[in-house]
């Protein structure tokens, strides 16, 4: 079959054939027709998970997929062939990956079926970034009455947080440059957005809103300690970005690590939100699979949302 592959790290992904996963006991055979680039597979590609990981080669990238059932494993039970499903591949080991024509995933794990109303391709693009903000959220509590800063709004997760965030009747403060990125943020939701400019004095953008501190941080992007200086007394701050609570002990703070943990009723949470048009999945470009280095570069350079791959 046909893939976005590497067969060492560091290396460029490249489109080469390779075999083809087949189901085992308790996991699905799925056609793939969307996927879509995480940071995750830059840093895979760069080598920067090698020591976190075991990684086996050829490794074909990717982790999010929509697409078709065609074969099952032993003891499945729940799914059929022919089932229009998608999710999230969270392997623990790299090797098989969702940017290829098929892909193997655990029935239990990472997979529920598409509704009606939601495309593949944004099937194939909500699962991870969908997942990572969701579980911030919650993590943060967020709820009706919050202020929430947004580091990293312009991205994927950050996206679909601010739309998130916003259908809770938090306050919605989001970073973004003049321009093209503050006019996608303000567009992502009905609601108001207070957009910052990430490049200039933050504090001081921040505390012209909130002038006693924010409720919640969403880090996604940026320096994790300077964001939590933006809190008020006893604010939460949840991030993906690695931060733990060691590094603001001095501060009267919360810090919740993030890792995306992509069940099938958070999955299923997420594509009702997105079938019924209460939540947009932000695909911005789509590639198909034989131009998907294309899509990399364009990830690396800071396209503004997703970027879908269409792979069938």
């Amino acid at each position: 079959m046909r893939a976005i592959a590497v067969d060492t790290v560091p290396a460029n992904p490249h489109v080469s054939d390779v075999e083809a996963p087949r189901p085992e006991s308790g996991e699905v055979l799925v056609e793939v027709a969307s996927a879509s680039v995480n940071g995750f597979d830059l840093s895979v590609a760069a080598g920067h998970v090698q020591g976190m990981m075991e990684h086996r080669f050829p490794l074909v990238l990717g982790k999010d997929f929509a697409g078709t059932i065609t074969e099952l494993g032993e003891g499945i039970d729940g799914f059929a062939i022919g089932d229009q499903v998608f999710g999230v591949v969270m392997n623990p080991v790299l090797h098989v990956g969702t940017l290829a024509q098929y892909v193997t995933v655990p029935a239990a794990y990472g997979l529920t079926r598409i509704p009606a109303g939601l495309s593949a391709r944004d099937a194939g693009a909500l699962g991870l970034a969908g997942t990572a903000a969701l579980n911030s959220l919650d993590a943060a509590q967020v709820a009706d009455g919050d202020t929430v800063l947004v580091s990293g709004a312009t991205g994927g997760v950050g996206a679909l947080a601010v739309q998130l965030a916003a259908a809770r009747g938090a306050t919605v403060i989001a970073t973004a440059r003049p321009g093209a990125e503050t006019d996608f943020v303000t567009g992502l939701t009905g609601a108001d957005v207070a957009v910052v400019d990430y490049t200039g004095d933050l504090d001081a953008q921040v505390r012209a809103i909130a002038p006693d501190g924010v409720d919640v941080v969403l880090h996604l992007a940026g320096d994790g300690v300077e964001l939590a200086g933006l809190l008020g007394k006893g604010g939460r701050i949840a991030s993906t970005r690695g931060l733990t609570p060691d590094a603001v002990e001095h501060q009267d703070v919360i810090v919740h690590p993030i890792m995306a943990d992509p069940t099938s009723q958070t999955l299923a949470v997420l594509a009702e939100q997105a079938a019924s048009g209460a939540l947009r999945v932000p695909v911005t470009a789509t590639y198909p699979l034989e131009q998907a280095h294309e899509a990399f570069t364009a990830f690396g350079e800071g396209t503004l949302g997703k970027i879908a791959v269409t792979c069938s």
